[in-house]
């Protein structure tokens, strides 16, 4: 699994004065930034201190900073680094041209941390400072203007900046720069469903989920007629005799059913349009939220699956019947729907809360 990404926010201007630190301590954001080391003074050492400075010498009161940010080159601030040998030390670079850009990535590769501003909202220098820096020790913490700007950056050139530095304008802020950063990636609990029976059920509305990513043979959707119990559909990149593949397609399952979005939501395949955002998973669990290109829903012939789960639970998904639509076994391996029998096996997933409008919530609910 990949590595977290940093979170850190700057309180040189909320609004929300206190509320906005409270709430950025138990989202567990990384770093709290601030120019004035009074101002840290209140952040508990389990936070990143950052002091960002725009000079200093070695006379400059650090407070407790944990980590200094200068927009000087190693060789400019030693002095003040050797007073403050428990300090850790960064550089803070904009890049507005080729010269800062080749600036910014001399710090990516040499520096234990670099705040880059860039000034132009296109993300090709960021790319450039990625690729420049791949191996290097030092971790690259980019400003953002908005949650938006920071869920980009954080997968840009799939392995993203290690880290984002975000204005915290307003409570809730805080909350949504860590889901921005923990969206990306994930695990979910796969469990192995033995199929007790499939049934010809007639005509109905089936789901093709075209996503604008490529998907991997072991990636797929999570599909199921009930909330609490999913069976992963494959993507459409193992070969057919008929047709060429289409590795960014997983035939999902009838309009009906249930799916994984983000923020842990599940929504009716029905409600995914162009813009929406679902949530991909491969046999091992690994998981990644890719965007919605098209959904296609067809009048087909359907096949209905009934498995049960090792602790009892049962789970359906009905899927069209054709032999080329196919859902993952363990390993990895390939099934197609309708040659599922009882006694197969299938991966699956069993998400533990009850649903409303998508959202998981404690109540009744007996789903059949």
């Amino acid at each position: 699994m990949d590595e977290p990404k940093l979170c850190w926010l700057d309180l040189r201007s909320p609004e929300g004065g206190d509320a906005v630190l409270e709430e950025a301590l138990h989202q567990g954001i990384d770093g709290i930034v601030a120019t004035d080391p009074d101002a840290l003074i209140d952040v508990p050492p389990s936070v990143q201190r950052v002091l960002l400075l725009d000079a200093a010498d070695e006379t400059t009161d650090l407070g407790v900073a944990d980590i200094v940010i200068l927009p000087l080159p190693r060789s400019q601030r030693r002095d003040l680094e050797l007073q403050h040998p428990k300090v850790e030390f960064g550089r803070y670079v904009q890049i507005v041209d080729a010269s800062t850009l080749e600036e910014a990535c001399d710090s990516a590769r040499t520096e234990t941390w670099s705040v880059l501003d860039f000034a132009d909202p296109t993300k090709i220098p960021l790319e450039i400072v990625i690729a420049a820096a791949a191996g290097a020790s030092g971790s690259i913490i980019t400003t953002a203007a908005d949650v938006e700007e920071a869920a980009i950056t954080f997968g840009v050139l799939e392995l993203g900046s290690d880290g984002v530095l975000m204005p915290a304008r307003r409570v809730g802020d805080a909350t949504a720069l860590r889901r921005a950063a923990t969206q990306g990636a994930g695990r979910l609990d796969l469990v192995e469903l033995a199929i007790t029976r499939a049934t010809h059920v007639g005509m109905g509305e089936r789901a093709c989920v075209d996503t604008c990513s490529y998907l991997d043979k072991d990636e797929g959707i999570l599909v199921g007629s009930h909330s609490k119990g999913m069976i992963l559909c494959v993507s459409e990149t193992h070969p057919l005799p008929y047709m060429p593949t289409r590795p960014f397609r997983v035939n999902a399952g009838a309009i009906h059913s249930y799916t994984l979005s983000e923020n842990g939501r599940t929504q009716y395949l029905s409600e995914l349009h162009s813009g929406s955002r679902v949530c991909v998973v491969t046999a091992d669990g690994r998981s990644r939220m890719v965007t919605v290109g098209r959904v296609k829903i067809e009048t087909r012939p359907l096949i209905s699956i009934d498995a049960v789960a090792p602790n009892g639970q049962t789970v359906n998904l009905i899927l069209q019947d054709d032999w080329h639509v196919r859902v993952l076994g363990p390993g990895a391996s390939v099934l197609n729907s309708t040659e599922l029998k009882a006694g197969d096996t299938v991966l699956g997933h069993l998400p533990t809360a009850d649903r409303h409008v998508g959202y998981p919530i404690d109540e009744f609910c007996r789903e059949q």
